[in-house]
């Protein structure tokens, strides 16, 4: 089996402890990939801290040098956000595929032109969203398309917690903010989910997006709701103020509903066939003494659980599934599991977020800094 020959483009916490980590430490990726360059401008970042590191692997303190590498196949885009559309293009015009770190972008321009580059190069690209392949996520999808809920009203994800951020990925300059840092994983799921209902963009977004409390300038609060003709109310919460977080899914169909985290889903649901079959009453509901009475009833629920498996309830394995399919998709053709018109849907809804919601700039970044 032929090993593809990546080279990594940034050995922060993305490249170095997630790419890297997942190429020299998961032996299915062993046999697919071969790390043979990384470029980082801190000389502690690029020594091999896994003990699967292929020995011999180059090292670079400016990416430049690493696009002249002709031993490399696979550039892994690792960069900090703001940089990641300019070097995508210059890789691909140096001659390499490209895998680049969400979040691409916030702006619809800038993702075509890199669609632009890819098209006039005939290079692969792809966007890194690994989260689509966790199978708790796979299940809740599956749940969906049975029909078992019936009709969905509302699909809801809310990746909240507590806490306080003052690294740069709070600093509005270099794409940070939750909307472009942690809303991409559920945007994702979302405009997976999205086209179960039909394929057109939403026709309707709200977004509120706040900077409270926090170190930088960008948003540490987000909160999105789309509409479209045929497609339930998706509903999705990224906020960083909540000590009392509540489900991370749920979802609510006229026949039942779902609610998951945690590497458990649940849901219940009743079937119409055992059920009586009502008819609307205009007068009001009374017994057989002629008293008011509630409408209500006791549906029979039937209620079902699923569990992750030990092991796939964590990063690694949805890393693994994503480089499986993206070394599919270079040697053999396969379509992508997460196709770019998707990525392109996500970043149009983060685009109308920030237009909705223009926070001020306080914290200018110097040039040159990378």
């Amino acid at each position: 089996m032929k090993k593809i020959k990546v080279g990594i483009i940034g050995q922060g916490r993305s490249g170095r402890d997630i790419h890297r980590h997942l190429f020299e430490c998961c032996p299915k990726l062993q046999e697919l990939y071969e790390v043979v360059a990384v470029a980082d401008p801190i000389p502690e970042r690029v020594k091999a801290a896994n003990p699967g590191a292929v020995p011999g692997c180059r090292t670079y303190a400016d990416y430049r040098e690493l696009l002249q590498d002709k031993n490399v196949e696979l550039i892994i885009n690792a960069s900090r956000s703001h940089k990641h559309i300019d070097i995508s293009i210059e890789a691909m015009h140096a001659g390499f595929d490209v895998v680049c770190e969400k979040p691409l972008t916030n702006s619809l321009s800038e993702f075509d032109r890199v669609i632009q580059e890819k098209e006039r190069t005939g290079k692969f690209f792809a966007v890194f969203q690994q989260s689509r392949f966790r199978p708790l996520y796979r299940k809740i999808y599956d749940v969906i398309l049975s029909g078992m809920l019936g009709e969905i009203a509302m699909i809801k994800i809310a990746y909240n917690g507590f806490g306080r951020r003052w690294d740069w990925q709070t600093i509005q300059d270099f794409n940070g903010g939750e909307l472009m840092n942690t809303a991409p994983h559920p945007l994702d799921q979302m405009m997976d989910m999205w086209e179960i209902f039909g394929d057109h963009d939403p026709d309707r977004i709200w977004a509120k997006l706040g900077c409270i409390d926090n170190y930088g300038d960008a948003d540490n609060f987000v909160k999105i709701v789309m509409e479209g003709a045929g497609h339930p109310v998706f509903d999705l919460e990224v906020a960083k103020q909540s000590l009392f977080p509540s489900a991370q899914y749920q979802v609510f169909g006229s026949l039942g509903s779902l609610i998951a985290g945690a590497g458990t889903v649940e849901w219940k649901y009743y079937r119409p066939g055992d059920v009586v079959d009502r008819k609307l009453e205009i007068d009001t509901l009374e017994d057989e003494n002629r008293l008011p009475i509630f409408c209500m009833e006791k549906l029979p629920l039937y209620s079902e659980k699923w569990m992750a498996a030990e092991g796939v309830e964590n990063m690694d394995d949805w890393g693994v599934k994503y480089y499986s399919d993206i070394y599919n998709a270079i040697t053999s053709g396969t379509p992508l599991t997460v196709k770019l018109s998707q990525i392109r849907r996500q970043i149009a809804v983060i685009s109308e977020c920030r237009r909705q919601n223009p926070l001020p700039v306080k914290v200018k970044v110097p040039e040159g800094i990378i």
